[in-house]
């Protein structure tokens, strides 16, 4: 039964789904026609109620603030029973009845979680991470929700800045095919079915690049940069049809990007021609003042006249707008623009039709941690796995040797599920003991504990300030490591679960070191000692700084933080049962002092040599990485034939087809990852040694080969210029394609004159 919403009913009534533009258009002006101002700013008002703080502030006098017309949305407020709470207020006891969205950061799952985004990106599968989204969104909508703040589209290239677990990795190519399979799994591109969610791209723009990779701080390129290397995962996330565009926390140009009207008018609205509507993340209107831009006044000023459309939590434009538009600071009109944008959503959404859009009990308990669900994370958790050293054939593990399982991760379940992990309940994640002995019955293998997560008292009191629940065990370090070794004397062979607790990875987690913490060092110095095979399990939200364990270890297997299925999924890769197909997608350096390090990066004018001076390189490391980007191997072994062109020559209006033959050559079924990298030899603004330009899985049996082609057109060929033109210059290309970045399988051409 349809709520009549006085204005909102008339419109409403008529369709089950949004209807035309024009007929959003004539509902919304009808409706903001009976709107008062403060009514208007009111839309544009986001506070905070319910499960989770993620910001300095708390909102207050939240239903009061609703039934005076003070809240568009509310944020951290979730299930039926609260949803229908705060929507009744809104669509019975205001004057316009007009309903709230409600918003929640859903990052890689809801209830049922997923790989961390870093760890799906590693997956390369596109189809299977729309499919996640739109399980996301089946989910969280289900428990009352409408909107979620993601895809984190930030190009990431400084493992230190502990937020690279929310997004793709380092390469603008990739990232920007992950969030537009992010964006169309979560809307469908018809966000009044009950079953989507409005996606949110974030953080515009530029916050990937945050100085010294300390969270917060400062961003500063040239424009050709940002057009070329950082801006387009968000402008093909926009083209994907995303709903709302978060602002960061950054400045651009000297300018925080909340209150940068070039950033979010010129560019985002103007160049892109988004349409929807930009909210700011979390009291970054308020955090202007602290950039030195102006008082609470004019903070509000500079956010709204730039294009910010909702305040997250601060309320500034709450306080500030009714006054700055008497004052004639700030237009009616760009007040108006504003909160039109926000009605429209809740147009598109299906709000004014039914607030309770597909809320239910029952429907909570049918899609929420589902059967399909539960199998889809583990498919993630498989894929996204990355075997990055296997000696010896360490992996896969003969069940019927004698293992030790060793390291405080064995058992855990709150750290598989990783940071941003939602409404997730550890206790609902299968944890790797419990899938071992789902798998092969209790004591068939040794567990020791081995160490603590971390001996350092002062970290582990600042992460479970936070939740981090690190408890340390009542035995000393040397009691642990003790048992372990023990347990290890007596193994065939030992595998290590180690890696960071989630608190040290994700949002205000920027680490100046990214080891494995001293004490998990320490239990692995000494499982090494015993001459045992240890093959290291890691679990963590970055790449980290392995080169010992490299040197000393015979496997490490990458699992990032798997989620609700991580312990099914790991007892699968390490038994053989699943052959792990995963390629990182950021560049695990060697040391810290590498950092920033990218596989596309430029030339210098001295490029490296070991045998001259006077050449770009460091005195005490290699300048190559631990290991590349794309990198990742696998049970079988996979080899490429020669590149082969179909033509030397590409006309401007022409293509070429890139081919190789991909062969698996070893004995077991796998999957590989075929990356299509193109070099511009020359150009007039210097251009990357290598550019991901197109990367196909392709899946073969032992023994079976099958062709892989690309096709090359100018348009692949387009950068910006120092003019800012798009555009492909003429002259010689290499195309390399191979199994990561480091490949040097190539095949050249020359691209003839273009317009």
């Amino acid at each position: 039964m349809l709520l009549c919403l006085g204005v909102a009913c008339c419109m409403a009534a008529c369709t089950d789904r949004p209807s035309h533009e024009a007929e959003m258009d004539k509902f919304v002006s009808d409706l903001m026609g009976r709107m008062t101002l403060e009514e208007k700013i009111g839309q544009l008002n986001l506070p905070t109620v319910g499960f989770d703080v993620t910001g300095p502030l708390m909102s207050t006098d939240v239903e009061q603030k609703i039934k005076n017309g003070q809240v568009g949305g509310v944020f951290n407020t979730f299930t039926p029973v609260a949803v229908r709470k705060l929507q009744e207020i809104a669509v019975t006891q205001t004057r316009l009845h007009i309903p709230l969205i409600f918003g929640y950061d859903v990052i890689h799952g809801h209830r049922t979680i997923y790989p961390i985004p870093l760890g799906l990106s590693a997956t390369w599968d596109v189809e299977l991470v729309e499919r996640v989204a739109a399980a996301v969104a089946d989910e969280a909508s289900a428990d009352g929700l409408h909107w979620t703040f993601s895809p984190m589209v930030d190009v990431a290239r400084d493992p230190r800045w502990g937020r690279v677990s929310e997004g793709a990795g380092e390469d603008p190519y990739l990232g920007a095919e992950m969030a537009k399979a992010m964006v169309r799994g979560y809307e469908q591109g018809d966000l009044s079915k009950q079953n989507t969610l409005m996606s949110c791209i974030k953080h515009f723009a530029l916050y990937g690049a945050a100085e010294a990779g300390r969270d917060y701080n400062t961003t500063d390129m040239s424009r050709l940069r940002m057009y070329n290397e950082y801006l387009p995962p968000y402008q093909a996330a926009v083209e994907a049809g995303a709903s709302s565009v978060m602002t960061s926390f950054n400045e651009v140009d000297g300018v925080p990007a909340t209150g940068n009207r070039w950033l979010l008018t010129d560019l985002l609205r103007r160049q892109w021609g988004f349409g929807g509507f930009v909210v700011t993340d979390y009291t970054a209107i308020m955090e202007m003042e602290n950039h030195g831009v102006g008082s609470k006044a004019k903070v509000a000023e500079l956010a709204v006249n730039a294009g910010v459309d909702m305040d997250m939590v601060s309320e500034y434009l709450l306080d500030e707008l009714p006054a700055l538009v008497k004052a004639g600071k700030v237009k009616e009109e760009t007040v108006d623009a504003a909160c039109r944008r926000i009605l429209e959503a809740k147009y598109k959404l299906g709000l004014f039709t039914d607030p309770y859009r597909g809320l239910s009990e029952a429907r909570a308990e049918a899609q929420i941690m589902s059967a399909e669900k539960l199998a889809l994370s583990k498919e993630a958790a498989l894929k996204s796995i990355v075997l990055l050293k296997n000696d010896r054939q360490t992996l896969p593990l003969d069940a019927s040797k004698k293992i030790a399982f060793i390291g405080p991760l064995v058992r855990d379940q709150r750290n598989l599920i990783g940071n941003w992990s939602a409404a997730g309940n550890p206790q609902q994640a299968v944890s790797l003991w419990s899938a071992l002995e789902s798998k092969f019955g209790a004591r068939k293998f040794t567990y020791a504990k081995g160490c603590n997560l971390t001996d350092d008292a002062a970290l582990r009191s600042q992460l479970n300030r936070h939740g981090g629940d690190i408890t340390p065990d009542s035995r000393t370090p040397q009691q642990l490591i003790s048992e372990a070794v023990q347990a290890a004397q007596k193994a065939d062979v030992v595998v290590a679960v180690l890696g960071e607790p989630f608190g040290m990875s994700g949002e205000a987690a920027s680490r100046t070191s990214i080891d494995l913490p001293d004490s998990q060092k320490a239990l692995l110095k000494a499982l090494k000692a015993t001459g045992k095979p240890v093959a290291l399990v890691l679990m963590n939200g970055r790449p980290l700084t392995l080169q010992w364990e490299h040197d000393h270890l015979d496997a490490i297997l990458e699992t990032w933080y798997a989620g609700t299925r991580a312990g099914d999924a790991i007892a699968d890769i390490l038994f053989g049962d699943a052959n792990p197909s995963g390629k990182i997608t950021m560049t695990f350096p060697r040391s810290v002092g590498q950092i920033p390090i990218y596989y596309s990066h430029k030339n210098t004018g001295r490029p490296f040599s070991e045998q001259e001076k006077y050449t770009s390189k460091y005195l005490d490391e290699s300048n190559e990485p631990l290991y590349p980007f794309g990198h990742g191997q696998s049970y079988t072994q996979f080899t490429y034939s020669a590149v082969q062109l179909s033509d030397t020559a590409l006309a401007a209006d022409g293509s070429v087809t890139a081919t190789v033959t991909l062969t698996n050559s070893g004995a077991r079924a796998g999957e590989e990852v075929a990356q299509l990298y193109i070099r511009d030899r020359v150009g007039s603004i210097t251009r990357p040694v290598k550019e991901l330009k197109g990367f196909q899985k392709v899946a073969l049996q032992p023994g079976e080969s099958r062709q892989v082609t690309f096709t090359i057109t100018p348009e692949l060929l387009k950068f910006y210029n120092a003019d800012l033109r798009y555009a492909a210059e003429p002259g010689e290309f290499w195309v390399f394609i191979g199994g990561s970045s480091a490949t040097e399988n190539k095949a050249a051409f020359e691209l003839g004159i273009t317009n």
